[in-house]
């Protein structure tokens, strides 16, 4: 078993919600000159590391951590992928 599991929990708004700040980042790149931005998005991504558990008990884990604090199922989206060392 090994002694430490970290899992990337990413979350994203879905798309056709309001993302303010990924359109107020475009409009500014706009500004500064940067062209031909199609898209900008936001994102939060949390590393949690686990111990003493594997790595399917750890992804167990961050689905509890996503369900109950990290995202909002109606305007989030989330992936949720072990992590490299």
């Amino acid at each position: 078993m090994p002694n430490h599991v970290r899992v990337e929990v990413r979350v994203e708004l879905k798309p056709g919600i309001l993302d303010a700040e990924a359109e107020s980042v475009k409009k500014s790149l706009g500004l500064l000159g940067i062209p031909h931005v199609e898209r900008v998005a936001t994102a939060r991504v949390f590393v949690l590391e686990f111990s003493e558990v594997d790595a399917e008990t750890a992804r167990g884990l961050a689905e509890q951590a996503v369900d109950r604090l990290l995202a909002n199922p109606v305007i989030h989206r989330v992936s949720i992928a072990p992590t490299l060392d």
